[in-house]
């Protein structure tokens, strides 16, 4: 009895695809938390070293910086969506990944 008969094709995408999806998401979250953890403590520790007068921050240069990266980084999901989405399971795949987005 070969897997095609257990599980025909499509089934065998989908689920593969869906559990990929979920496996994916999961650790992009968790990733996102550390790095959202990293960076808050990276910004206090420079907020710290400007109020000890250690560091002198320039708050209307960091602003211009922020608001001129903030459309390079809104353009960044794109790229990943084509990549997905000429995947044969990639329904599954988006799926399970925004369902181990959520679990995550």
């Amino acid at each position: 009895m070969s897997t095609n008969d257990l599980f025909p094709p499509f089934l065998y995408q989908v689920g593969l695809g869906g559990i990929g999806g979920f496996l994916v998401g999961y650790a992009v979250k968790k990733i996102i938390k550390i790095l959202a953890v990293l960076i808050g403590a990276f910004i206090v520790f420079i907020l710290y070293l400007g109020y000890i007068g250690v560091l002198n921050v320039n708050y209307d240069k960091l602003t211009d910086f922020v608001e001129k990266a903030m459309p390079y980084l809104e353009k960044a999901p794109g790229f990943l969506l084509p990549m997905i989405s000429s995947l044969p399971f990639a329904g599954s795949f988006l799926l399970g990944f925004a369902l181990g987005l959520k679990k995550g």
